[in-house]
C-alpha cells in the first residue's frame, strides 16, 4: 500500500461534495492525505471522517480564489515532498483544468474521467469510459507517480461523522502566473453537478421561450435545471446546465428528462440517476430504453399539467 494524495477541491471556501467521494474512493490505494489549497477553507476537519489519516491546508491569501499556476506548483512542490505515489482529483472543471498541469511537474501518467478501480494498492488499475460511455477500457498507468482524476457521482462519500486535526501550512511563493480577480455566479439557482432533483430540457421544447415551462417544473419539484448538449450549442442555455459526456454527470434521485430524444452522448451523463422519467411524444425516442417511467405526449400540454398537480400535492 502506498501514500495517496486527494486535491480537496473548494469554491468560496467551502468543501465541494466531488472531494469527500475522492477521499473515499482513495483509501483502496494505502494511507490517504487530503490536501487543500485556499484562503480560509470552512470543514475541512470533516475529511477525517471519510478516510483522510491526514489533513493538510495549503493556505494564502492569494488562493481565494482559483489559479492554475499557482495552486499547480504549490500542490505539486507538496506532492513532491510528501513522497507521494498516487494522486486523486475530481473530474470537474478544475479538476480537469489542474490534473495535467500537477501530472506533468511530478512526471507522471495520466488516467482520466475514472469511474472505478480493479485491485487495491498502487498496482491497482483504473477503469474508465470511452465511444461515449458504450465501452470501457482498463488503464494501467506505469510512472513512479500516479495522477488519476475519478468522475463525481460515481464513487459513494461515506463518512463515520469523526473529525480531525488540520495541519496548516502556509505558502509564501505564490506563482500567479495568471489571477482570478472576480468570479459571478448566478444567485439562486442549483448546480446540477450537486442537486438531488434535475429536470432538463432538450431540443424538442423548440425555442429558448419554452424553457420557462421547464423551469417552472424544476422550481415545483426543489430541482436544478438541466439541457442537453443540442440546447447549449443552440446558445438556448448556459453551458453550466449541460448534462451529458462533454457538459456534467450527475447522479441525482430523480431526473426528468423533457424532450430528449436520448443521444448516447447525453445518456453517459445521467443514465446512473436512481429514477429516469423520460417526457416525448415520440414513443420510439432512445430515451424511453433507460427510462424507468415514461410519458408519451406533447411537452407543452403535459408540463404544465404535471407542474400544476405538484403544486397541489405540495400545498396539502
Amino acid at each position: 500500500m502506498g501514500k495517496v494524495l486527494v486535491f480537496v477541491e473548494q469554491r468560496n471556501n467551502v468543501v465541494k461534495k466531488a472531494s469527500y467521494e475522492a477521499v473515499t474512493a482513495a483509501k483502496k490505494f494505502g494511507e490517504v492525505e487530503a490536501v487543500c489549497t485556499g484562503a480560509n477553507v470552512e470543514g475541512l476537519d470533516a475529511l477525517a471522517g471519510y478516510g483522510a489519516t491526514k489533513v493538510t491546508h495549503l493556505k494564502s491569501a492569494d488562493f481565494e480564489n482559483y489559479t492554475p499556476s499557482g495552486y499547480a506548483k504549490a500542490f505539486a512542490d507538496y506532492a513532491k515532498d510528501s513522497g507521494a505515489e498516487v494522486v486523486l482529483f475530481s473530474n470537474t472543471a478544475m479538476g480537469k483544468d489542474l490534473a495535467p498541469r500537477v501530472a506533468v511537474k511530478l512526471n507522471a501518467g495520466l488516467a482520466v474521467d475514472v469511474v472505478s478501480f480493479n485491485g487495491d494498492g498502487v498496482e491497482a488499475t483504473a477503469v474508465r469510459p470511452v465511444y461515449a460511455g458504450k465501452a470501457l477500457v482498463e488503464v494501467k498507468v506505469n510512472s513512479a507517480v500516479k495522477v488519476y482524476t475519478l468522475r463525481p457521482n460515481t464513487f459513494a462519500a461515506e463518512t463515520d461523522g469523526s473529525k480531525g486535526d488540520v495541519n496548516v501550512v502556509e505558502v509564501s511563493d505564490v506563482d500567479l502566473g495568471s489571477k482570478v480577480v472576480e468570479i459571478k455566479k448566478s444567485e439562486g439557482k442549483l448546480d446540477v453537478a450537486e442537486a438531488d432533483v434535475i429536470v432538463s430540457g432538450g431540443r424538442g421544447l423548440k425555442g429558448p421561450e419554452h424553457f420557462n415551462l421547464v423551469e417552472a417544473l424544476a422550481d415545483s419539484l426543489g430541482a436544478a435545471v438541466g439541457a442537453s448538449r443540442a440546447v447549449v450549442d443552440a446558445g438556448w442555455r448556459p453551458h453550466s446546465e449541460q448534462v451529458g459526456q462533454t457538459g456534467k454527470t450527475v447522479s441525482p434521485s430523480l431526473y426528468v428528462a423533457v424532450g430528449i430524444s436520448g443521444a448516447i452522448q447525453h445518456l453517459a451523463g445521467m443514465r446512473s440517476s436512481k429514477y429516469i422519467v423520460a417526457i416525448n411524444k415520440d414513443k420510439d425516442a432512445p430515451i424511453f430504453q433507460v427510462a424507468d417511467y415514461g410519458i408519451v405526449a406533447d411537452a407543452f400540454e403535459i408540463l404544465p399539467e404535471l407542474t400544476n398537480e405538484i403544486k397541489k400535492i405540495k400545498a396539502e
